[in-house]
């Protein structure tokens, strides 16, 4: 073998067990991984109101609890969605009872969010199979209370979005707009809808109640989607006060302008909010 043979076999032979240098610069530290358990990227933007936990059902106004500074009130037609926007709103599966039964819900169930706030799940409404005698009930408990309850800072609606506005919705609306407080309406199931559906029917409900009579707002919503959530806690924190921050509404008649047409809330009675 020749003397320039030899020479490049040895340059291969060193180049390939000579190590890789894999340590640091001198000077220089190499980071650690980062251990422990990771932040959610955005806190409280799925369950807004984490610690809300049931407190009692009441029969009677004078039971109400007697604390009360603020108080968000859900309602809407049975198998609307209302007591799955309510666990969705709460982060948890089971506060308020999801029932096929009709009427299930007779009282008031008051669910407290924070010191002195609460929600209240009314009686749903909208089946003729529920008694003659609860409905009596709900007159002389859900009428005194949404009309005269001095706590009371607004009432959310849950409508399902593919059968809005039906002959209940309106009754409850139309009876409930003289008080002027304001009407916050959750268009629900939206995720039943396509895109488009979902714009149109959005757009179609605004224009419904434009000549209601008091302040009002109505959103898409999908307990199942979680979409929905973040505008509807706005609200409800504005209500409640719980935060200073409050949907910017938008005028257009158009809802694909908003950011987000699913979820976009609208202001549909005034230009100054909810």
């Amino acid at each position: 073998m020749s003397n320039s043979q030899t020479l490049k076999s040895s340059t291969k032979t060193s180049a390939k067990s000579t190590p890789k240098k894999t340590g640091a610069p001198a000077g220089k530290v190499l980071k650690q991984p980062a251990t422990g358990p990771v932040a959610p990227k955005n806190p409280g933007h799925d369950h807004p109101f984490p610690r809300t936990e049931f407190l009692t059902t009441v029969a009677r106004l004078r039971d109400t609890p007697g604390d009360a500074v603020a108080e968000v009130a859900f309602v809407g037609r049975s198998n609307a969605g209302k007591s799955s926007a309510i666990n969705t709103l709460a982060g948890k599966t089971r506060l308020a009872y999801v029932s096929k039964t009709p009427g299930r819900t007779q009282h008031l169930n008051y669910f407290s969010v924070a010191p002195d706030r609460y929600f209240v799940d009314l009686p749903g409404y909208g089946f003729a199979k529920v008694p003659e005698d609860v409905r009596k009930q709900w007159d002389t408990l859900l009428g005194p209370y949404l009309q005269t309850r001095e706590q009371l800072k607004g009432l959310v609606v849950i409508m399902d979005s593919r059968r809005p506005l039906t002959d209940m919705d309106w009754q409850m609306l139309e009876w409930f707009a003289p008080t002027g407080r304001p009407v916050h309406v959750l268009l629900s199931k939206a995720d039943k809808l396509s895109r488009q559906e979902q714009t149109t029917m959005l757009r179609a409900v605004k224009a419904d109640l434009a000549d209601l009579g008091c302040p009002v707002s109505v959103q898409l919503f999908s307990s199942l989607k979680r979409t929905g959530v973040a505008e509807a806690a706005s609200v409800l924190k504005h209500w409640l006060g719980l935060c200073d921050n409050v949907v910017e509404s938008t005028s257009s008649d158009d809802a694909g302008s908003a950011p987000d047409a699913t979820v976009a809330a609208i202001d549909v009675g005034r230009n100054d909010d909810e």
